[in-house]
């Protein structure tokens, strides 16, 4: 479980101080698909780098499991990342090695090397569907399998959460659907519990069982996606369901899965 508690981040100070994130309360339960949805500059990117301590909170304090991580710093904060998987909008991925290098480079931070890492790497190519690709570079790729590389990479440490930043919105209509699945097949066969950042309430309607949404640095609604969308209570968030094609095709989606 994962428990922000008053959690603020500002940058700069006095007159010039920006509030990127105020009093934010939220709590992500093991399992879940958790999304984070709102504007562009609504702090949701500042709110997902704190969770890793690439940023770290001005005020406030972050739980893992009960654990307070706010203070980590040395070999504790490497631990933290090593259980905390990231993937990001641009792939992030190293130019000058091969896919199955990009795969191991987590595992050589640990000081796990040879065969034991290659091994390792390929079964995780090899769940991503890419380890035909294994001795390619990312330039050689198309961009969904791009981010399939960094998402092999992120699991590399078997983490228990993986930050998704955006992570499709840089990928066509049908890529974004090819990596979506991949997330939930991730998330229902590892355990592993998603935080998914992102702009689009198609995604989030997609893959997330609950969501939150933030708006100039503060948490306005929170809850199961199908109740947030379904009877928003947020002016914000009925502004951003505010186009009845996207109404339309959140009900459409939601009828399906009461079918299924």
């Amino acid at each position: 479980m994962i428990q922000l508690q008053h959690v603020c981040k500002t940058y700069g100070e006095g007159e010039n101080a920006h509030h990127a994130l105020r009093n934010v309360n939220l709590t992500i339960n093991d399992g879940d698909v958790f999304g984070i949805i709102g504007a562009s500059g609504a702090g949701k990117s500042t709110l997902v780098r704190c969770l890793n301590l690439l940023e770290r909170p001005t005020e406030g304090a972050i739980l893992y499991d009960g654990r307070d991580i706010t203070g980590l710093s040395g070999r504790a904060l490497l631990e933290l990342r090593s259980q905390v998987g990231m993937i990001f909008q641009n792939f992030s991925l190293f130019q000058q090695r091969t896919v199955l290098r990009n795969v191991t480079f987590p595992l050589e931070l640990r000081s796990e090397k040879g065969e034991a890492a290659r091994k390792r790497a390929m079964e995780l190519l090899e769940l991503v569907g890419l380890a035909d690709l294994a001795e390619r570079y990312p330039s050689q790729l198309s961009g969904g399998q791009q981010q399939r590389v960094a998402i092999a990479r992120a699991l590399a440490n078997n983490p228990k959460v993986m930050l998704c930043d955006e992570a499709t919105s840089a990928l066509d209509t049908r890529t974004t659907a090819s990596i979506l699945q991949l997330l939930q097949d991730i998330n229902r066969e590892l355990g592993v519990t998603l935080v998914v950042i992102t702009h689009s309430l198609p995604v989030a309607c997609k893959i997330c069982n609950r969501v939150a949404v933030i708006d100039h640095g503060r948490i306005v609604e929170e809850g199961a996606t199908a109740a947030v969308f379904g009877n928003p209570q947020s002016p914000v968030t009925r502004e951003l369901l505010a186009n009845d094609d996207m109404l339309a095709a959140i009900e459409r989606d939601a009828e399906k899965g009461q079918e299924g």
